[in-house]
C-alpha cells in the first residue's frame, strides 16, 4: 500500500482557478511591501476571491501568471488595481459614534475661536468617515474656519469618496438633522442614492497617500483619525506609521484609533484620554 507524500503547495479553488500556498505567499509579500498590510494565512480565500476576476479579465492561466504580469510593469494601472482590491475595507457613516461626540463636545468646544481647525482622516476608504467629520465640523463651528484632508492608498475608493454618492441604505446611521442639512436625495437616474451636498464636498481635500512612505507636505493637524487600519499592520509597521503621523500632529493634538485597536507599546508620545482616544504630549 502506497503512502501519499505531503503536498507543500495546496490550492484553494475559485471556480476553475486555484491559488496555491506559494502564489498566496507572493501576494502576501506584495501587499506588505506596497501598503504594510500583513495578511494571515486565513486570508487566502479573500485574496483569491478579490483577484480572480482580474486573472480572468487578462485571460491568464493562473494567479502566478497574474502576479508576474503586475510585477513586470507592463501596465502600472493594473498594479494599482491589485493594490485597490487588496486594501479596500468596510466602513460606514458615524462608525463608533462616541468619537464624533467627543470631537464635538470636547475638542471643537475648546478650540480657540477664529483659529483654523485642521483634521486628517488618514485612511478614508470610500469617504464615509471624512464626510461624517465634515458634517460634525460644519454643524459645530460658526465663524471658525476648518480644513479637512482625507487620504487613502487606494485610487478606487478615493474616486468613490470624491464623488460623494452612496446607496440610500448607507444613510441609515446618519442622524436626521445631518441628513437633512448635508445630503441630497437622488432623483431620476440617481433614484435610490443620496449625494453629499456639493458645498460640503468642496471644503474637503482628497489625496492619495501611502502611510508606509514619507508623507507629502500636509501641514500640521489638530486631530488625526487612523481607525481600523493598524489591525492589518505588524508591530514594527505600526510604530513606523504612527511615528510619521505624529510628526504632523500639533502638540496637544488628538489621535483617534478604533475601539478594536490600541497604541500600547507603539509610542510614548501620546497620553490616553479614554479608550481609543489619545493626546500628544
Amino acid at each position: 500500500m502506497g503512502v501519499l507524500a505531503e503536498r507543500a503547495d495546496i490550492g484553494v479553488v475559485t471556480g476553475d482557478l486555484s491559488i496555491s500556498d506559494r502564489e498566496f505567499e507572493a501576494f502576501r509579500k506584495f501587499i506588505f511591501q506596497a501598503a504594510g498590510i500583513s495578511l494571515s494565512p486565513a486570508k487566502k480565500m479573500l485574496v483569491s476571491g478579490r483577484l480572480v476576476k482580474r486573472v480572468r479579465h487578462h485571460r491568464l492561466p493562473s494567479f502566478q501568471s497574474y502576479f508576474e504580469f503586475i510585477s513586470s510593469g507592463q501596465q502600472p494601472g493594473e498594479l494599482q488595481t491589485a493594490v485597490d482590491l487588496l486594501t479596500t475595507n468596510e466602513t460606514y457613516f458615524f462608525r463608533e459614534p462616541q468619537h464624533f461626540e467627543f470631537l464635538k463636545t470636547t475638542i471643537v468646544a475648546a478650540h480657540p475661536p477664529g483659529q483654523t481647525f485642521r483634521i486628517w482622516s488618514a485612511a478614508c476608504s470610500s469617504g464615509e468617515e471624512p464626510y461624517t467629520l465634515a458634517m460634525v465640523l460644519a454643524a459645530t463651528f460658526n465663524t471658525t474656519p476648518w480644513e479637512l484632508v482625507a487620504s487613502d492608498i487606494s485610487s478606487k475608493v478615493l474616486k468613490q469618496a470624491q464623488a460623494g454618492q452612496y446607496p440610500m441604505e448607507r444613510a441609515e446611521r446618519i442622524p436626521p438633522a445631518y441628513l437633512n442639512a448635508y445630503c441630497l436625495r437622488g432623483i431620476g437616474a440617481c433614484q435610490g442614492t443620496f449625494l453629499i451636498d456639493p458645498t460640503l464636498r468642496q471644503r474637503m481635500q482628497f489625496l492619495s497617500v501611502n502611510l508606509n512612505e514619507p508623507l507629502p507636505k500636509l501641514g500640521q493637524f489638530d486631530v488625526i483619525f487612523l481607525r481600523n487600519v493598524m489591525i492589518y499592520f505588524n508591530p514594527e509597521t505600526k510604530k513606523q506609521v504612527v511615528s510619521r503621523l505624529l510628526e504632523v500632529l500639533k502638540p496637544g493634538g488628538y489621535f483617534f484609533v478604533s475601539h478594536s485597536e490600541t497604541l500600547h507599546g507603539v509610542t510614548d508620545a501620546l497620553t490616553v484620554v479614554q479608550a481609543s482616544i489619545y493626546q500628544k504630549r
